[in-house]
């Protein structure tokens, strides 16, 4: 069984930066597609990044395109959330989660679409933007 942990959060001001890590001890992250996401207080999990299996093609929720980065650690057990220009609207919690492939196309690419499938979750890490 993949455990994951996240870490890296934090408070930070706006326009700041933070990277969270999603780390799987004991367990390599390459057979997976990974994702990135985030919930607001009362609200629904929402997408916010994802990076497939083969690291093809990486989808990212139109809130944070061109601000956050997700990609893989060299040496397999970590997954990395790099955020960039924070705003006070990217204060929450953030949850990574792990899904094996089930089609050609999810070898290579990801989506947001399935969240209720996904074989892992994390137990989260808080974001707070805030001067």
């Amino acid at each position: 069984q993949v455990h994951l942990v996240e870490s890296g959060g934090g408070l930070v001001q706006p326009g700041g930066s933070l990277r969270l890590s999603c780390a799987s001890p004991g367990s390599v992250l390459d057979y997976y597609t990974m994702y990135w996401y985030r919930q607001y207080p009362g609200k629904e999990r929402e997408g916010v990044l994802c990076i497939p299996m083969r690291d093809g093609k990486t989808t990212a929720a139109e809130a944070v395109k061109g601000r956050f980065t997700i990609s893989r650690d060299n040496n397999h057990y970590t997954v990395y959330l790099q955020m960039n220009n924070l705003r006070p609207e990217d204060t929450a919690a953030y949850f990574c989660a792990a899904e094996v492939p089930k089609t050609q196309r999810a070898l290579t690419e990801c989506d947001f679409s399935g969240p209720a499938q996904y074989d892992h979750w994390g137990q989260g890490t808080h974001v707070l933007v805030s001067s």
